[in-house]
């Protein structure tokens, strides 16, 4: 089924956990968060009833299962359009928050080249430190990608900057930093 077949459908999940330890309540609000589950209230999330979204809502009830808490996952769906559509439109605007960030991420990102070009700073480590953060966006480009089950429009743009980004990086890397690996020092005298 996919997720234009599945759009109406929610998974409903009402969480209880006691009180402390808390690590056990954080383990599950943290997965349940990156999987972009919406709060509807105290201990009760709502995400689209989509494959893509399976695994992440597994993983964050494992841990109240865990710790002895109770998890209960319902279908459901908007009792009128209206709601159906509140509900879409909700979860269309957490990663739409979050990809309002990520543009802008991007571009510290793509900034630090240039930077390292204009101070002349062309090592392996410096390559190798551009090259973590870009990795650390591709992972967070696509984790922004799998919750972005209805499309938002800054999708797109997100993914163009992630490309320039990565542009820059390997302009980086092929023109400064990797000729200057394989140049013989002079002699000394």
């Amino acid at each position: 089924m996919t997720a234009g077949e599945n759009a109406g459908r929610w998974l409903v999940l009402v969480i209880r956990l006691d009180a402390e330890p808390s690590r056990h309540r954080v383990a599950v609000w943290r997965d349940l968060r990156k999987t972009g589950a919406l709060p509807l209230g105290q201990g009760v999330r709502a995400a689209p009833d989509v494959p893509v979204l399976g695994d992440g809502i597994a993983r964050a009830l494992a841990p109240a299962e865990k710790a002895g808490g109770q998890a209960i996952t319902l279908t459901a769906s908007g009792r009128a359009p209206q709601d159906a559509a509140r509900l879409r439109e909700l979860f269309g605007a957490a990663p739409s928050a979050d990809r309002a960030e990520f543009p802008a991420d991007c571009g510290k990102v793509a900034e630090e080249p240039a930077k390292e070009i204009r101070i002349a700073t062309f090592t392996l480590a410096e390559l190798e430190e551009e090259e973590r953060s870009l990795e650390r966006l591709r992972r967070r480009h696509g984790d922004l990608t799998a919750r972005d089950v209805f499309g938002t429009p800054e999708a797109a743009r997100a993914g163009e900057r992630l490309g320039q980004c990565t542009a820059a990086c390997e302009d980086y890397a092929e023109r400064r930093v990797l000729p200057g690996l394989h140049e013989t020092p002079a002699p000394l005298r």
